[in-house]
């Protein structure tokens, strides 16, 4: 049986690496504004999942985040550090990446990232001593994604729905950063 990627008249798989991986990674990233967060990534086996929103996405590609020091998260990244995050946002751009995340204290890093909504979770505010900061380092990922954005991608699917042939504006492949 024939891949539906053979049936596209159009390239629709690009890996991305460098500088050029960084900025996709941000764009979707940002443009779904918030994640899945999953620890404990164990073959075979249930990993923990929770949404989590990044305050920061440095220019190294770095996702920086917020968390109570007595959260199951933090434990679990104490005792492996792997991560998985993944993103979507409406019916394209999809990102999923796989890093290691890191927990510290450093108080200018939580002023630097302190958004006054986050207050529902640290009543104390900025200084509340049950905050600490989870730095991601994204090592690979993959992304789906459209080529010429979503209005043009749906007029494609239209147009090959009408006349019966694969017209397909998504690009996916890897990033590494």
């Amino acid at each position: 049986m024939d891949s539906i990627n053979q049936n596209q008249p159009e390239e629709n798989f690009k890996d991305l690496i460098g500088q050029e991986a960084l900025d996709k990674i941000k764009d979707l990233a940002k443009n779904a504004g918030s994640c899945f967060f999953c620890t404990k990534i164990e073959d075979g086996l249930a990993f923990a999942t929770r949404p989590m929103s990044p305050q920061n996405i440095d220019n190294d590609g770095n996702f920086w985040f917020l968390s109570a020091a007595d959260s199951y998260k933090n434990q679990q990244l104490k005792a492996d550090p792997a991560v998985q995050m993944l993103f979507g946002s409406g019916y394209s751009n999809f990102l999923t990446l796989y890093g290691s995340g890191s927990i510290s204290t450093d108080k200018n890093k939580i002023t630097e990232l302190w958004n006054p909504m986050l207050k529902t979770w640290f009543t104390e505010g900025v200084n509340d001593p049950r905050i600490t900061v989870i730095k991601v380092t994204p090592k690979e990922g993959y992304y789906w994604d459209t080529k010429h954005g979503m209005a043009v991608a749906m007029i494609k699917r239209m147009v090959g729905a009408v006349i019966g042939e694969t017209y397909d504006d998504s690009i996916e492949g890897t990033v590494s950063p």
